[in-house]
Order: C-alpha cells, then sequence, then structure tokens
C-alpha cells in the first residue's frame, strides 16, 4: 500500500497526532502527548513524522532528544499506526525514516521502549530493524489506561538502535534473522491449553549458564490481555522472573523467531565468553 510521508511542524498537524493518539490506544487513555510538547521537542531537536494515505494522517513516529552516557540520542517515545493500516508497512517506514533524521544529525542511537509479550513488535524491531535489549524495566509507566493493557503492568523492553552498524544496514537491507537452529537452552517450557487454544507457561528455569538461552512467548498477546486477562498476568510474572534474572546477569536478547503456524516466538538471548 503507497503511503506518503512528511515532517510535521504546524499546530494543525500536531493536533491531528493527538487524535491519532487517542484513536490508536483507546477511549480512557490519559497519557497523550499534548500540542504543546510536541511542538516545543520539534523546534528543539524532535522528530516527528506522519503518515499519509491521500491527505488522511494514518500514523506517525515521534522521539525526543536524550543523553545517553554524555552524548546526544533519540528517545523514541510514540510509533502509531490506525489499526486498518497496520499490516501495510507503514509502521517500518516510519522507524527508516527517523532514523535517516537522526543520522542526518550525526546521532548513533535511538532508543525506546516495548512490550516484550507483544510478539509482532518484536519481529519488527528485531527482525527488521536490528535492535539489541540489554535492560528490563518493571511496569516502568505504572498504571495504564489504555483499554490496550487491561491493567496488566507496564514491563517493558529497552531497544538499542544502533543506527550505524553493519548488523542494522543489513536488516534494513533484508537479510533474515540467523536460523534458530543454534544450540539453545531453553529458559521456559510452553503448551498449548485446549481452552482457546493459548500458548500457556508452564515451568522456568532462572539458573541456566548456558551462552544461548531461548525464551518463549505466545502470539496474539493483546487479544489475551482482553479475553484471559488472568493468563496475560501469568506471562508478564513468568516472563518478568527470566528476563529480569538474565540480563541482570549479564545476558543481552539479540534475536527474536517468530513462528506463527505454532501461535507462539522465541527470543535468543546470548553471553558474550569471559
Amino acid at each position: 500500500m503507497p503511503f506518503t510521508f512528511k515532517d510535521l511542524t504546524t499546530i494543525a498537524e500536531f493536533a491531528d497526532v493527538v487524535k491519532i493518539e487517542r484513536e490508536i490506544w483507546g477511549p480512557g487513555y490519559d497519557d497523550v502527548v499534548p500540542v504543546p510538547i510536541l511542538a516545543v521537542t520539534v523546534q528543539r531537536g524532535g522528530i516527528l513524522i506522519g503518515a499519509f494515505d491521500d491527505d488522511r494522517m494514518i500514523g506517525f513516529v515521534y522521539s525526543l532528544p536524550g543523553i545517553r552516557d554524555g552524548k546526544p540520542t533519540q528517545w523514541s517515545h510514540m510509533l502509531g499506526v490506525l489499526d486498518e493500516y497496520r499490516k501495510g508497512g507503514a509502521g517500518y517506514q516510519l522507524k527508516v525514516l527517523q532514523r535517516d533524521r537522526a543520522l542526518a544529525m550525526g546521532l548513533d542511537l535511538i532508543e525506546w521502549t516495548f512490550d516484550p509479550l507483544q510478539a509482532a513488535n518484536a519481529h519488527l524491531n528485531f527482525s527488521k530493524l536490528g535492535v539489541i535489549v540489554e535492560h528490563y524495566e518493571e511496569n516502568v509507566y505504572g498504571e495504564s489506561g489504555s483499554p490496550l493493557h487491561h491493567g496488566n503492568p507496564t514491563d517493558r523492553f529497552i531497544a538499542e538502535w544502533w543506527i550505524r552498524t553493519s548488523h542494522v544496514a543489513r536488516r534494513l537491507a533484508g537479510s533474515a534473522p540467523m536460523a534458530p537452529v543454534l544450540t539453545v537452552e531453553p529458559a521456559n517450557r510452553t503448551r498449548t491449553a485446549k481452552k482457546e487454544n493459548w500458548l500457556e507457561p508452564i515451568d522456568v528455569n532462572v539458573s541456566l549458564d548456558a551462552r544461548r538461552i531461548g525464551v518463549e512467548i505466545p502470539t496474539g498477546f493483546t487479544e489475551m490481555l482482553s479475553r484471559a486477562p488472568e493468563l496475560a498476568l501469568e506471562w508478564r510474572q513468568t516472563t518478568r522472573r527470566i528476563f529480569a534474572t538474565y540480563l541482570a546477569r549479564g545476558y543481552r536478547v539479540v534475536e527474536f523467531f517468530l513462528d506463527r503456524a505454532n501461535r507462539k516466538g522465541t527470543y535468543l538471548l546470548i553471553r558474550e565468553a569471559s
């Protein structure tokens, strides 16, 4: 589906972004970025790009200037695409354009948070963009008013997108993720429940010492939040224990393998040899 894209600079465009925020994150969502904040950050180094279907804004990406370890970065606060357009590739194209703007600023790094239990986002971030993850934050945004979250704790990965690396360049050029045939020790086991056909966690092993560790998650977590919230909370607690433990021990997340046929995905965690 062909889209057009442009940098957003006017008050009217900022107001359209706020409207889309409310539509994407749903009624009752009180954490929208308002027009004055969009205006000020765009004036001082923020990146705000809109995606359009003809004259209709259907998505946007928004990042703020940041500092990490004394060096300037971009913190990508929001990427949103209207539901009926999400499979058209607009989100990916917005991220590529965001990278172009950051490169023109002389930057090396864009960071953002994302839910580790959202398999589609993980697939975009790892397989198509080439991020890595070294940090897991528990309930980073507190209780969310968005109906997308249904009271589930807002645990998040912090994605690190090192935009000048050859790894990122290869992913953007279309190279496939490494094949999931490496020797990987599983940190959890899962099974498919008879009721609703949901993937359920069975057990967890947080004492592995292997160089490569796999962590399975279900697909369809947004639907699970609304239809099986108790199971969604169990998944949150289970994966929190795994990721918090292993990342604190020096592992990092470097890959994600999406298995749509079996309604699951697998993260690859590695620890470099001493």
